[in-house]
């Protein structure tokens, strides 16, 4: 499989999840032109058979090479990204997997014995939930942590892709883009403001709040969040290059982007 196919056949995934995701790319090509993805994210646990670099296999057997790590301790969660040096248009990504040894011994042995249901045949990030779910573990995972219960729902997918505003001919300031965004009816990501990061710090980012998805958990339907989808404005570095990394002050904000809690916020 080459990166265009496998970026195709995630991001049809993604929108099925994410139905806003497709409106806003329909608004946006219709508004403002067309547009380039800035980066993919992907959410993980730091268990050996699927950690960060095996979720970035596919991905390094495609010619992208890691660049950066990062550590988010208030959400306790490790993280790393990665570049492709000769794709200009490749996006970037962003693996963060939660640390389970900060958790109960009851959670961290749930999800241990998750992860025998995975099949290694075939990338991580293709096979989604491979396990049943229910409501009433969701709910207790939820408590200690909105990361894992997440991924308990949402098993292995793509979290966001991400508008890049500097690839819009216009390009429009990010605020012009979360104003838009409001007067289209989506309710924004407003945990630390509605934009994270500035100017000083080469990032500013915002996102919209996660779609609710219908899962059929063991006790029944209910709703829960998916994905959502966010919009980067990168700054220059003094060399005049583009910055391209991540800021953990601002990604720990986009993080809750899922959280059930914003929802009524």
């Amino acid at each position: 499989m080459n990166l265009t196919q496998l970026l195709h056949d995630l991001w049809c995934d993604y929108t099925k999840r994410t139905p806003s995701a497709a409106k806003i790319q329909q608004l946006f090509n219709e508004t403002f032109g067309a547009f380039k993805n800035d980066h993919i994210a992907i959410r993980t646990f730091n268990i050996t058979e699927v950690a960060i670099d095996i979720i970035a296999k596919p991905f390094l057997e495609l010619g992208y090479v890691e660049k950066d790590s990062y550590y988010f301790s208030q959400k306790k969660l490790n993280a790393k990204h990665y570049e492709h040096p000769t794709n200009p248009d490749a996006p970037l990504l962003f693996i963060s997997e939660i640390v389970l040894e900060n958790f109960s011994e009851k959670t961290q042995h749930l999800i241990r014995e998750l992860m025998y249901e995975v099949n290694e045949d075939s990338p991580l990030i293709t096979q989604g939930r491979t396990w049943p779910v229910s409501y009433a573990i969701y709910l207790k995972l939820l408590q200690e942590s909105e990361y894992i219960a997440w991924l308990y729902v949402n098993g292995f997918c793509v979290n966001h892709f991400t508008v890049a505003i500097n690839s819009i001919d216009s390009t429009p300031s990010l605020q012009k883009v979360n104003n838009y965004l409001k007067e289209q009816g989506f309710q924004l990501n407003n945990s630390g403001g509605e934009i994270k990061g500035n100017p000083a710090v080469k990032l500013e980012q915002s996102s919209i709040l996660a779609d609710m998805l219908t899962i059929n958990f063991n006790e029944g339907n209910y709703q829960t969040t998916s994905c959502y989808y966010e919009f980067a404005y990168r700054h220059l570095n003094l060399d005049g290059t583009v910055f391209k990394g991540f800021i953990t002050e601002s990604a720990d904000k986009i993080f809750e982007s899922t959280d059930l809690a914003l929802m009524n916020s």
